[in-house]
């Protein structure tokens, strides 16, 4: 099964990053095999639709869950309707919220977290 995880780098000992759409990378982990894939989150340099972007990304990626700090209204309503099961509240490593996932310590988030533009850049 695949899995998203938003992160601040590009390692399994990367920070979860508490943002979705606008977070630095996301890391693409496949539990069956172990390996994973990183990539830049270009659509964190957006004004508006970051969210929905991020959640199209991960949908054509096939993945099942996303692991994430948050989420906002946007990018749920993507994510909910493809299917995606969303864990937010997820902190620590990369590789911690895998093994976290694995052994079942998260629900899945019925609702946002945040409300849209979470995460912006202060003006």
């Amino acid at each position: 099964m695949k899995l998203c995880i938003t992160s601040e780098g590009k390692t399994l000992d990367s920070k979860v990053d508490p943002r979705f759409g606008r977070c630095q990378n996301f890391i693409f982990f496949d539990t069956d095999t172990g390996q994973f894939d990183a990539q830049e989150n270009t659509n964190a340099q957006f004004q508006g639709g970051a969210g929905i972007q991020s959640g199209q990304l991960a949908v054509s990626k096939g993945v099942k869950a996303v692991l994430t700090g948050n989420v906002g209204p946007n990018a749920h309503q993507v994510l909910s309707a493809a299917g995606i099961s969303i864990f937010t509240g997820v902190s620590g490593t990369v590789k911690e919220a895998i093994d976290g996932y694995k052994n079942g310590i998260y629900k899945p988030a019925a609702a946002p977290s945040v409300g849209s533009k979470f995460g912006m850049p202060k003006k």
